[in-house]
């Protein structure tokens, strides 16, 4: 059960990181609005990217809760850090992000840290 709702923590956070990063990159063209809160919230409402997103990350919430009820914290936190891994990984192929050689380093430290506490 407990890589079951890993997964599901690990896989709504990446899908709701995405989705907000994808909907406010094509947002932030938009020059005839100024940023702030009132536009983010406006926005929130308006696109269904920034909605899948909130719902995303409700789901990575309470599976985490669920996650932390049935292990230690010392496992759940660490092995949901899987999330910055995939985050990255996807971030260079789905958004074109560059991936610098120290953060790639950076994501392997985090890979080897996960396969530690899994054991």
């Amino acid at each position: 059960m407990k890589w079951l709702l890993l997964s599901v923590v690990v896989a709504s956070t990446v899908a709701g990181d995405l989705l907000q990063s994808f909907q406010m990159r094509a947002e932030a063209g938009d020059a005839d609005h100024p940023p702030g809160i009132g536009r983010v919230l406006w926005l929130v409402f308006r696109r269904r990217y920034l909605l899948l997103s909130f719902l995303s990350m409700a789901i990575s919430f309470f599976a985490f809760l669920a996650l932390v009820q049935t292990e230690p914290l010392s496992f759940a936190v660490p092995a949901s850090a899987a999330s910055f891994i995939l985050e990255t990984i996807l971030a260079r192929i789905l958004l074109g992000e560059t991936v610098s050689p120290r953060r790639g380093i950076g994501v392997i430290l985090v890979f080897a840290g996960i396969l530690l506490i899994a054991k």
